[in-house]
């Protein structure tokens, strides 16, 4: 897309022959072409001021959409934002739309409900929202498309005012030079810099339409590690900016404890509760981003919420030796009581109060270094340098603007360096008041395990009806009809030969059937691979039978313990039949690792994604065999994929089998 250039030598047709004339003619061409390219150039440069307003338009509606749960302005920066891009895409020459299809709308239930998340809706505005909010997040070309919008303004500012500044900066020297209130040498610098922006102007688009193709074209095969080292940062200053609009909303919070804390004290308890449970819900958004975006695991400090008591003979209720009629004025008591014993609730409303300052300083040291060196350095110094009213910025450089430019360009390099650093820092300040302490920690853990221990008794019960049917259904039936088969052999053998070989064929069959399904059984039970050969070996038997081609690497020092072993093998082996059955991928990897704490096995696929652990027994089986041995389960699956379900058991390696007992 572009205007039309005249084409080279028409204006030579015109004119006519002679050296001098086609020199004239051919800087004429020059000349049009460059000045077309400049527009090109400013056409691109808007783009980079269209990029600024589109980050404000962000910043503006994500950090309440994310900070006060406003989810319904969430969808809506994505809209624009990709109606933008695709004008960018058709301005640098098709660029080919590298967006995920449009999830479906959503479709009613029977009852005319609306189903979402095991949730029901009367009107499909809410799963219509959320549907395209997951759709939006999880397409990798959003991220991208935030990536062009963060860096456009420098990048594509640069490479499509720069010509457009050379050449009207030449001329406004040479018209000034020219009607004298400039010395006549200031022609030179003033032609040199015209010409400078018409030669350079056509590179410029090219590098601008280069720039744009490659960060939102679709997806390369292979990102190149500069790329994914920028992206890295620049998503960690997005999350960072993200936390900044939390922290707006811890210190409305720490506001509202103060004041529930103020009139609990007057006697006016039931502003308590609310504030408290407000905290929590907060609290807990907090701990699942320290997990997802820190890598630091934030566990729930808060003791289970006591039942109702029972009724006592004379119909009332007791509640630390209160008796109260009605049901709803002791479940609120008995909330009370529960909130202001919980130690937990105290850390939640005393992180509130200094979340806002120390995790604000965590942020000022990113996001606004990058936005101080940027906005009030190195733009202030360069308005100062081409004689701009002074801005406020500069104070300390008012004489030094190159030293402002030069330091801005240094403390936004920094905050860009120091994003991931600073992100990490974040979540280790979390887990300082939000984790639970050592009481909380161990009634944790006696819960974990009571849960656990029930876990492997039921699993332990359910293994044993699976064996016993088994049994019964196939070997077993198997075993008695070839006992009556025996029996009726045993009659025929005289008076009928010919029928007792006929039957002694199947009987034949029958016995290989049996055998085969008790090799199954025993397999099922303990595979002898296993027991001889290790995991690896076990698990790349199980990957030479999937039904998908899997790769299997592997890492591991030594053997885990056999239980662990065994728990692990049958883990990868449903995780490999989810991904057979549902994925609809077209390869598996499995890799299989050891980081001298804890096994840790990782199964992805390249499938459409949409796993639900909740949904189904596989995963919630795999969940329940791995609890027993203080294992988990982490399953990452977008819509679109792919998956990794990530399998990890704390425990010992000893060292390798090299012989079989």
């Amino acid at each position: 897309m572009g205007l039309a250039t005249p084409r080279p030598g028409a204006w030579t047709q015109c004119v006519g022959g002679g050296g001098s004339v086609r020199l004239v003619v051919m800087t004429g061409d020059w000349v049009v072409r460059g000045f077309v390219a400049t527009l090109h150039a400013l056409a691109r440069g808007g783009c980079a001021v269209l990029s600024v307003l589109l980050l404000a338009a962000h910043v503006a509606l994500m950090v309440p959409g994310f900070g006060l749960g406003l989810v319904f302005l969430l969808p809506w920066p994505f809209v624009v934002m990709r109606r933008a891009t695709n004008a960018v895409r058709r301005l640098s020459g098709g660029v080919p739309l590298p967006y995920l299809p449009r999830p479906p709308a959503p479709a009613p239930e029977p009852d005319g409900r609306y189903q979402y998340n095991r949730r029901l809706y009367r009107s499909p505005f809410w799963p219509r929202q959320q549907r395209y909010l997951e759709w939006t997040l999880g397409d990798q070309a959003t991220w991208r498309d935030i990536g062009w919008m963060v860096a456009n303004p420098v990048v594509g500012g640069l490479l499509g005012f720069a010509p457009a500044a050379l050449v009207l900066g030449g001329l406004a020297a040479v018209m000034t030079a020219a009607v004298g209130f400039l010395p006549w040498w200031a022609l030179v610098p003033g032609l040199a810099a015209a010409t400078a922006g018409l030669a350079t102007a056509p590179a410029l688009v090219r590098a601008h339409d280069a720039w744009a193709r490659r960060i939102l074209g679709p997806p390369q095969t292979r990102i190149g590690s500069l790329k994914a080292w920028l992206g890295i940062r620049l998503l960690a200053l997005l999350r960072m900016l993200a936390l900044a609009g939390l922290a707006v909303v811890s210190a409305l919070l720490a506001v509202a404890s103060l004041a529930a804390l103020t009139a609990s004290c007057l006697g006016f308890v039931v502003a308590l509760p609310p504030v408290v449970r407000w905290t929590r819900a907060v609290a807990t958004v907090r701990r699942r981003l320290a997990d997802r975006w820190s890598g630091v695991r934030v566990d729930q400090p808060y003791r289970p919420e006591p039942a109702l008591p029972p009724l006592r003979p004379d119909g009332l209720y007791e509640v630390g030796g209160h008796l109260y009629r009605s049901r709803t004025w002791t479940r609120y008591h008995q909330q009370l009581s529960w909130l202001r014993r919980d130690p937990a609730t105290w850390r939640d409303m005393s992180w509130t109060a200094a979340d806002p300052i120390v995790g604000g300083a965590l942020v000022l040291g990113s996001v606004g270094a990058l936005a101080y060196g940027f906005l009030g350095l190195v733009i202030a110094g360069l308005l100062h340098i081409v004689h701009a009213p002074e801005p406020p910025g500069l104070r300390v450089f008012a004489d030094r603007p190159w030293l402002a430019v030069v330091t801005g360009v240094a403390l936004a390099v920094a905050g860009v360096l120091a994003a991931p650093a600073a992100l990490r820092a974040h979540g280790r300040w979390t887990a300082v008041l939000l984790a639970p302490t050592a009481e909380a920690r161990l009634n944790l853990r006696v819960q974990q395990l009571t849960e656990s221990r029930a876990d492997a008794t039921q699993a332990q019960a359910a293994e044993l009806r699976r064996i016993e049917r088994d049994l019964h259904d196939g070997a077993q039936a198997r075993l008695v009809a070839l006992g009556l088969a025996l029996g009726t052999i045993e009659q025929l053998v005289e008076q009928d030969p010919a029928g007792a070989r006929r039957m002694l064929v199947e009987a034949r069959q029958t016995s290989a059937k049996a055998l085969t399904e008790l090799r199954d059984l025993v397999r099922g039970i303990h595979p002898p691979v296993l027991a001889e050969r290790g995991l690896v070996d076990a698990v790349r038997a199980l990957a030479l039978d999937a039904p998908l081609p899997t790769t299997v690497t592997a890492d591991l020092p030594g053997r885990p313990p056999e239980p662990v072993e065994a728990a692990v093998y049958f883990a990868v082996n449903e995780a490999l039949a989810n991904a057979g059955k549902h994925a609809g991928a077209a390869r598996v990897a499995v890799t299989i690792d050891y980081d001298g704490s804890a096994l840790r096995v990782t199964v992805g696929d390249d499938g459409c994604g949409g796993a639900d652990p909740t949904l189904g027994s596989g995963l919630r089986g795999v969940r329940h065999r791995l609890a027993a041995f203080d294992g988990t389960v982490r399953v990452s699956s977008p819509t679109g994929g792919p998956t990794l379900v990530v399998l990890e058991v704390p425990c010992a390696l000893s060292s390798p089998r090299t012989s079989i007992s």
